[in-house]
């Protein structure tokens, strides 16, 4: 018996048929999806004697496991700041319920394509602009150095070590810490603003007339001004030619300038903390893709690693500083991917 969902169900109904809204039917609850986290997603539809019916979404987020209150305040901020994230209807803290309106199902992803995404992608990052300046109060935590650095830990705990069963000598311990020290300064050392920390095309949703909508972005922070410009161009879960990407990436730097978000910056430089930013998230998220099987259960995320190493060879394979490392995902994370995974070869033979 799911007595949340019953929970949940039950709250909803409270607040539909409550003095206020005074709604005269709902439906059963209906699974929408659950994601990385612990999180789930259900819908429903409100009838009204005197009004059009309505969908909702009830969001079922067991308080000792999700930062319910943050995910209200930083709704709320980023709504009255021109944001399209969902309205919030009401939420229960105590019980880990919130009820919020409908973006439908038409996740970005399932619907680009080579004619298309150009487009979908500007204006993605035009409401990625937007995002980035939204301001605070009380001030989101800092992506700060303890962060970025327990974040990359995770491809040598849960990637190398639990997933691939990789044994680390003492001098590829070294080389993986001074590469993710590296990176943690180059990230550190860029202008820091309002970061959605998953800004990619499984959470971005499209609305009528082919308007984006924000979903997912209870997480976010202070932080690097690439990340969630690497989020989107370098999807975890799908990949875009090198120079479609460039091109996306100098048209951003060029729109902050232009809105006086960003000082003078050359391409050289805003590429290389693309490309260190890209490699941090990455190598997060590969040790994530892993963890969420071996501790979570959920394998969904396994087939996203080897495109996910991939990024991170090309990311660090023209930074001099980083060589060593590169010379360590070629020699040894490669082959042990490639032997654990029967598909995951073909990601890597441009490397070969």
């Amino acid at each position: 018996m799911d007595t949340r969902l019953q929970g949940l169900d039950q709250w909803v109904r409270q607040q539909m048929f409550s003095d206020q809204v005074q709604a005269s039917a709902v439906s059963d609850l209906e699974m929408v999806s659950g994601d990385a986290s612990f999180r789930r997603y259900f819908r429903c539809r409100a009838e009204f004697a005197d009004a059009d019916p309505m969908n909702l979404i009830a969001v079922d987020a067991p308080p000792d496991k999700e930062d319910n209150p943050r995910f209200v305040i930083v709704a709320e901020h980023l709504k009255s700041q021109g944001v399209n994230v969902p309205d919030l209807y009401a939420a229960d803290f105590e019980q880990g319920y919130m009820l919020l309106s409908d973006f439908g199902d038409t996740l970005l992803l399932s619907v680009l394509d080579d004619s298309n995404v150009d487009q979908y992608y500007g204006r993605a990052l035009s409401d990625l602009v937007i995002l980035q300046q939204t301001l605070f109060e009380p001030e989101l935590p800092l992506y700060d150095e303890a962060l970025l650095m327990t974040e990359m830990q995770l491809l040598p705990d849960w990637l190398l070590q639990k997933h691939l069963g990789l044994t680390l000598s003492n001098e590829e311990t070294v080389i993986i810490q001074d590469a993710f020290s590296y990176l943690k300064d180059q990230a550190l050392s860029q202008p820091q603003v309002t970061v959605h920390r998953d800004y990619h095309a499984r959470n971005l949703m499209v609305l009528p007339e082919d308007q984006l909508g924000v979903i997912d972005f209870q997480d976010a922070i202070h932080g690097p001004i690439t990340y969630d410009l690497v989020s989107l161009v370098k999807d975890c879960y799908v990949r875009w030619p090198k120079a479609l990407v460039t091109q996306w990436v100098l048209g951003f730097k060029e729109k902050l300038e232009i809105c006086g978000y960003l000082n003078p910056t050359s391409d050289e430089q805003f590429l290389h903390w693309f490309n260190t930013m890209g490699a941090q998230r990455h190598i997060k998220a590969a040790g994530i893709f892993a963890r969420l099987y071996h501790r979570d259960g959920k394998d969904g995320y396994l087939g996203d690693i080897p495109r996910t190493v991939n990024y991170i060879c090309e990311e660090v394979a023209d930074i001099p500083a980083l060589k060593d490392f590169h010379d360590f995902l070629i020699a040894k994370v490669i082959p042990a991917l490639c032997a654990k995974d029967k598909n995951a070869a073909p990601f890597f033979e441009a490397n070969n």
